[in-house]
């Protein structure tokens, strides 16, 4: 059994040291545990640091792509180099490494295969009341859009099994955490969380220059993912409200009679006409996204024979 860890980087050098030295060196039920970074494009010696450190894997982007792109490419790096189990954390961190035994725990036990690390928001001392209410918010948000329970849906600590890391497709170039979990609800992925600890603050974040841009990002995400993935329900919501205020005027002319009032009747009949072509839109996007499934079928085939090959990928490079 063959664990990886992940560690997306950008500018890490003065951090970087913190988090490989907190990671297991042992973990019961794995034989072989080995380290990989995706350097994003970083102006620093990160790479220089993480070599001198005996990181075992870099995959190197010549300029910064954001944190999805780099996920999804260590990722696809990890597969590509035998990995039976994915671990996603952070180079500032922020995450405790003696966490990680039980963050593969569930994939071990066969009971899952995507496991996020559901951090004590409301005890973490660096978040202000305004970000532990937005994280509470937004992972609320996504349990009832990807119909789980995860907690803490924005946490980045986080565990894949192989089949599971076979099936991940990233669209947006944002974030990865809030789309995955929207993608393994809806396509029936086996996900849990587990609790985790957190470590003091190293550095600020750098996703994000402002709460108020975290939330309008992030509701984007949600809001695509959701429609991506349950086409026919967003538009029917909308469509059903479009077809009640129609109803409404419609029977508010009947009530008042015709003397007067034919605004209303205009107005009931833009409405209906709205939510019927509204209704036609779900419809098509729900055929859409039946063709959407295919192609990730395809892709998953396709991705699982090319993992399975060992070729490495073309930015990879091997610290030896």
């Amino acid at each position: 059994m063959k664990l990886i860890i992940q560690i997306p980087c950008y500018n890490e050098e003065a951090t970087l040291h913190v988090a490989l030295a907190d990671l297991p060196k042992h973990i019961d039920g794995i034989d072989e545990i080995e380290t990989l970074i995706i350097n994003d494009g970083s102006s620093d010696k990160t790479v220089e640091v993480a070599k001198k450190l005996g990181v075992n894997y870099i995959v190197n982007f010549k300029r910064n792509k954001g944190l999805a792109y780099g996920f999804m490419a260590g990722i696809d790096a990890c597969l590509h180099l035998g990995a039976d189990i994915i671990v996603n954390t952070d180079a500032d961190n922020q995450y405790k490494g003696e966490d990680i035994p039980k963050l593969v725990k569930p994939i071990l036990d066969g009971i899952a295969d995507e496991v996020i690390g559901a951090r004590p928001i409301d005890d973490t001392e660096h978040f202000s009341k305004r970000k532990k209410m937005f994280q509470h918010l937004g992972s609320w948000v996504v349990r009832q859009a990807s119909n789980t329970d995860i907690p803490d849906a924005p946490s980045g600590f986080r565990a894949y099994s192989r089949e599971a890391a076979l099936r991940l497709n990233v669209t947006n170039m944002y974030t990865y955490t809030l789309e995955t979990i929207i993608q393994a609800g809806r396509n029936r992925i086996a996900i849990t969380s587990v609790p985790i600890g957190t470590n003091p603050e190293l550095r600020k974040s750098r996703l994000f220059k402002s709460m108020s841009s975290y939330m309008k990002r992030s509701a984007g995400v949600i809001i695509r993912s959701f429609m991506m993935y349950r086409p026919l329900k967003f538009f029917s919501m909308f469509a059903a409200f479009f077809f009640l205020i129609g109803v409404v005027l419609g029977v508010r002319f009947l009530v008042l009679g015709a003397s007067g009032h034919v605004q209303s009747l205009l107005l009931a009949v833009t409405f209906l006409l709205f939510g019927a072509m509204t209704f036609i839109m779900g419809l098509q996007a729900d055929l859409i996204a039946a063709n959407r499934k295919l192609l990730e079928d395809i892709q998953y085939r396709v991705r699982k024979q090319d993992a399975d090959s060992g070729k490495p990928t073309a930015d990879l490079e091997i610290n030896e």
